[in-house]
């Protein structure tokens, strides 16, 4: 079942609950798929079922809530915590993406949390690696804040405004125009994914570079 068909058959209540617990969870380094229950959630309210107020700042909340959790959590547990996570689960806390984020640390400092919350990677690894590698909890408490509301709001806004626009649109689209729509929007998704792709292999090649001996 798609995540907006799950999200119409519960209380319209209980949306905004599992947007902040899924968004709040993923942020404290369980990979959860928060930002799709985001972009659903937003689009709901583009069909007015849920307030966009109400979702962007339940969404607001888990982001900064389940960061400040994994901050906490990386602090006690150190750098062995993500050599235990990366044996449990390679596909997510792996050597190559620990580096990668630590590379990201390293670069950006504190800008790398307020950052991380557009990065799916280091949106998962954000605040525990902060807690593992001793960031100023003022430092981190100021990124997270501001990149959890900036996230979530702009997201929110985002979806919900395109939702409108494209309902409006649609109604009066022919099926021909649909299509072709459809075709040109694949191929856009295709395009962007190789140049992501492409980009975090010279990320990784970097990374391996400045990690060798």
């Amino acid at each position: 079942m798609h995540v907006e068909e799950l999200l119409h058959t519960i209380p319209h209540a209980w949306i905004y609950v599992l947007v902040g617990l899924v968004i709040g969870l993923e942020s404290l380094g369980i990979p959860l798929p928060g930002e799709i229950v985001l972009v659903s959630a937003a689009l709901l309210a583009a069909q007015d079922i849920v307030s966009p107020v109400w979702v962007g700042a339940c969404a607001s909340a888990g982001a900064i809530g389940g960061d400040s959790i994994g901050y906490v959590i990386g602090r006690k547990g150190g750098r062995s915590l993500f050599d235990r996570l990366g044996r449990r689960f390679p596909r997510h806390f792996g050597p190559a993406h620990v580096a990668s984020a630590q590379a990201a640390f390293d670069r950006w400092g504190m800008w790398a949390v307020f950052f991380g919350r557009f990065i799916a990677l280091l949106r998962i690894l954000a605040g525990p690696l902060a807690g593992a590698l001793r960031m100023p909890y003022w430092r981190f408490l100021s990124a997270n804040v501001l990149g959890g509301v900036v996230w979530a709001g702009g997201t929110t806004v985002a979806v919900y405004y395109l939702g409108m626009v494209a309902e409006r649109w649609l109604k009066g689209f022919s099926w021909a125009g649909l299509a072709a729509a459809a075709l040109f929007g694949l191929g856009l998704t295709i395009y962007v994914k190789r140049r992501i792709s492409r980009s975090a292999e010279r990320v990784d090649a970097e990374v391996e570079v400045a990690a060798a001996p």
